[in-house]
């Protein structure tokens, strides 16, 4: 039998049964056994996740409405149940269909025959999942618009509004910095300010008096999803152009009640034979 006495020794194990990670340290007699949670494991300050992102936290609103100090436990209690949020959240953000690259102007760059055959397959995707959606939200440019008429054929009943907000642009520059990408200083500055406009409109927590679940469907583009992903999920802005997404792709972020974000989907077009599938 190996005496452990003399020697010290650190061995990482994985538990069998519960899966956790444990440390095992031993020096003669004494042996500690440290679950992952009991640690001294100190996260980054960059992974905590702010809980009042959408300024929306009841707890927030709660102070900021009311003074604790004229108000009893009970009533303090009405306050949170009030302004807590019962349903979910869910945006559907598409992007739309490959399009004219040649063109001169906005309005010259409209669907290719392959982008609209791509922003059909997703129609019948989006009718296929048969999701109680409210309403759809379209970019207004042109092969934004263009991708939701051809959508909204097979959700005919889905009232449409249109924003500016979602129109394409740079967000804000990307970390690392990508050599074919460098747009003028300015274009960061205006469009980043407009695009997180956007994210602050349409990504919050519902609001306490919704009861039913809402699917809001968002056709816009790929910068705009992308930063929008980045915001939602807190991971560096920056990081957006590391991802890459198709054409008339669906990405689908839940929020909670408590204003957790979860990322169901992203760029996906599973839906699509291969032939169709373009990125670029």
């Amino acid at each position: 039998m190996t005496h452990f006495s003399k020697t010290k020794k650190l061995l990482l194990g994985l538990g069998a049964v519960s899966g956790v990670a444990v440390l095992y340290y031993c020096n003669g007699q004494n042996r500690r056994v440290h679950a992952s949670w009991t640690s001294n494991y100190v996260p980054s300050p960059h992974a905590k996740w702010d809980e009042n992102w959408d300024h929306r936290s009841p707890k927030y609103i709660r102070s900021s409405r009311s003074r604790s100090s004229e108000k009893d436990e009970n009533e303090l209690n009405e306050d949170r149940e009030k302004l807590t949020p019962k349903v979910c959240r869910h945006l559907l953000l598409i992007r739309h269909g490959q399009y004219n690259l040649d063109g001169k102007t906005d309005a010259e760059r409209v669907l290719t025959k392959l982008g609209r055959i791509q922003a059909d397959y997703t129609g019948k995707r989006l009718q296929e999942l048969s999701l109680p959606y409210t309403k759809m939200i379209r970019s207004t440019m042109a092969r934004a618009d263009e991708t939701g008429a051809i959508i909204s054929q097979y959700l005919p009943s889905i009232p449409i509004t249109h924003c500016d907000l979602l129109r394409e642009g740079a967000p804000v520059p990307p970390e690392p910095p990508l050599g074919s990408y460098k747009p003028e200083a300015y274009k960061f500055f205006t469009d980043g300010a407009r695009i997180e406009a956007a994210f602050r409109k349409y990504f919050h927590r519902a609001d306490p008096d919704e009861t039913k679940d809402s699917y809001i469907v968002i056709v816009c583009h790929a910068n705009v999803i992308r930063y929008l992903v980045c915001r939602a999920l807190q991971f560096p802005a920056e990081a957006w152009l590391r991802m890459s997404l198709n054409h008339a792709s669906i990405t689908w972020i839940s929020i909670t009640p408590s204003g957790r974000c979860v990322l169901r989907t992203f760029g996906d077009t599973g839906h699509m034979p291969p032939d169709v599938i373009t990125s670029t």
